[in-house]
């Protein structure tokens, strides 16, 4: 055979197998992290949903504590909205207001004796929390993810392929300030 044809052939190949090769790398990333979306969205929607059960269960007792209750159902209502729109900076700020009602919430549950002895606060009060764990782990697990699909769609020579077929970046659920600071609950107290 003509060494000729054999380095031409090699020259026209080599680029396509290479074109194939981070085609498929980069698809693989992308729907790693659109399943990693898909877990934190399913968790999401189970917190969603035990949500206005613990509001319930806590209107019965917590008579005077509307505000409190208020926050919890709004900063509710936030996250469901983000998750629809897939907005990762608003859904950031929606589960920051979130973390914080329900901080609240059960900081002045303890002052009702009779609704921190309610096996339906309890049990949904453990769910919640359950929930809150799984959704930080979900939560690292798609910022990885998303990390590792930008850093490929930015590099040279994959972006060549990523812009040619246009895959996207990922947006970071990151943590908001107030995520990161101490939680003063003597706030919660003070009428």
């Amino acid at each position: 055979m003509n060494v000729g044809i054999i380095v031409f052939a090699s020259m026209v190949i080599a680029p396509i197998v290479w074109g194939i090769m981070i085609y498929n790398l980069l698809v693989s990333l992308k729907n790693n992290t659109d399943k990693a979306w898909s877990n934190i969205d399913v968790l999401l929607k189970q917190r969603n949903s035990e949500l206005p059960k613990l509001i319930d269960t806590c209107k019965q007792h917590m008579k005077y504590e509307q505000e409190t209750l208020e926050k919890v159902i709004n900063a509710r209502n936030l996250v469901e909205s983000a998750m629809k729109s897939k907005n990762m900076q608003d859904l950031s700020v929606a589960e920051s207001q979130l973390e914080v009602g329900l901080n609240g919430l059960f900081a002045v549950a303890e002052n009702y004796p009779e609704l921190k002895a309610s096996d339906a606060f309890l049990r949904l009060q453990t769910r919640i929390s359950t929930l809150e764990d799984s959704i930080a782990d979900r939560r690292e697990f798609y910022n990885d993810t998303a990390t590792t699909n930008n850093t490929r769609v930015e590099q040279f020579p994959d972006n060549i392929i990523s812009n040619a077929f246009s895959f996207k970046k990922y947006d970071m659920l990151e943590f908001q300030v107030e995520e990161m600071t101490d939680v003063n609950i003597g706030n919660a107290f003070q009428n």
